[in-house]
Parts: structure tokens; C-alpha cells; sequence
């Protein structure tokens, strides 16, 4: 087996990862190597200051360097705060978020459209999150219900999760999203647990949606261009 070249900087969770989500390894076409960062729980990365970890990701960064790793990531969106900070604390290329697709994606849109968000928290992905991604500060986020099968189950780590009822949650987020504004062209996941759905939510709303998984598909693809 090839040496991973992609690092994932996990937070210390236990909630179930179905194939799709960062975490599961058979999520990956490629070795992928992942670290979980002591004391980052999702409730601390969303809800809470997770700068206050940063000595924690840079040795588990750090870490994943010394095995190996051509360029690392993480597994929560929200962590899009520290891009500057770890880039400059890293040796290898970093990508913090999902987030950080969005100049990307709508650059590609037909003239007018925008891309949206989705995410586990609108009450808690501010300006700052995007701006931070070089996204536009004003984008358009739909956000989870904090209580509801999908937000609970990752925020308050529970070991079992409703999938059917998630995809439902996602489903409705997504047609909430687009029916905000007729702009939205596009939607960007800013959860890395969010995938495993982004092809129902394409579905229902008939949009393109960008994932983590693609995202990463597209970063290890530079890493390790593939051989003609």
C-alpha cells in the first residue's frame, strides 16, 4: 500500500461515521492517516473558542508530518478560524475547511448565482468563519436544528444516530437554502459529516453540492498527481 499522503486532524468524538463521512476510512479511494487532537470535542470546535487548541492541532499536525503526511486537514468546518494560524505553523500545504471551496465554486457559476451553506450551526458560523476561508462574510447559511437527529447526535456525541431521520433534516436544510434566494446556484457543506447526503440534497434541490470528500478528492489529487 502507498504511504498516505493526506493527514486528517480528527476531533475526539465517538458518534457513529457511515461510509461518506471524513472519518470512515472506506470513505477514501486513497490511504488516508488520521489523528485525533486531544480535547477537541465538536462542542468545543462549534460552540466554543477552538483557538484555544491550537498547540494541540500543531503537535498532531506535526505529528502526521513526521509519518509521512504530504498535506493534512481536518474533520470539522468550523476550524476554517485557524486556517492562517496552522498554515503558518505547518510544513506541508493545509486545508482547514470545507469553506475554503467557495471563492472556488463561484467562480464557476453562471453570472448572478451565488453558492450557500449548509451547516451543523447557523447561530454559530459567523463573518469570521468565512471571511477566514476567503469566503464573502455576507454568504448565505442555512443552518441544522441544535436538538434534531443529525445536530444532537454529533454535538452531544452520542454513540447512535438516525440516518434516515438525518437525511431528512438534510433534505429540508437543502430546500430551505435555495428557496432563501433564487441567487443560490450552488451549496457547499460546511460539515465534514454532512457528505454521506450530498447526493440527496443535490436531488431535492437540483443544485450542485461540494463536499469535504471532494474537496479532498481534489487536494490529494495535487499531492499525488496521478501517472499517464
Amino acid at each position: 500500500m502507498n504511504r498516505p499522503a493526506v493527514g486528517i486532524l480528527m476531533l475526539e468524538t465517538r458518534f457513529p461515521r457511515p461510509i461518506g463521512d471524513i472519518g470512515n476510512p472506506d470513505t477514501w479511494d486513497f490511504p488516508v492517516m488520521m489523528y485525533r487532537v486531544g480535547g477537541a470535542s465538536a462542542q468545543k470546535v462549534v460552540a466554543e473558542d477552538p483557538t484555544s487548541l491550537f498547540d494541540n492541532f500543531v503537535a498532531a499536525g506535526r505529528e502526521l508530518i513526521a509519518q509521512g503526511c504530504a498535506g493534512l486537514t481536518t474533520s470539522c468546518g468550523f476550524l476554517s478560524l485557524m486556517q492562517e494560524e496552522l498554515q503558518g505553523a505547518l510544513d506541508v500545504p493545509f486545508a482547514s475547511s470545507s469553506l475554503m471551496q467557495l471563492p472556488m465554486v463561484e467562480a464557476l457559476l453562471p453570472k448572478g448565482q451565488r453558492a450557500g451553506v449548509l451547516t451543523i450551526s447557523a447561530e454559530n458560523l459567523g463573518p469570521a468563519h468565512l471571511t477566514a476561508a476567503s469566503a464573502r462574510p455576507d454568504t448565505e447559511v442555512q443552518g441544522l436544528e441544535r436538538d434534531g437527529a443529525f445536530a444532537g447526535a454529533i454535538l452531544d456525541d452520542r454513540t447512535e444516530m438516525d440516518f434516515a431521520a438525518c437525511r431528512l433534516e438534510m433534505i429540508a436544510a437543502g430546500e430551505a437554502l435555495v428557496s432563501s434566494s433564487e441567487s443560490i446556484g450552488a451549496i457547499v457543506l460546511e460539515c465534514t459529516n454532512m457528505a454521506p447526503y450530498a447526493a440527496d440534497i443535490a436531488a431535492a434541490t437540483r443544485r450542485p453540492v461540494f463536499s469535504i470528500v471532494n474537496f479532498i478528492n481534489w487536494f490529494q489529487s495535487g499531492l499525488v498527481p496521478r501517472k499517464f
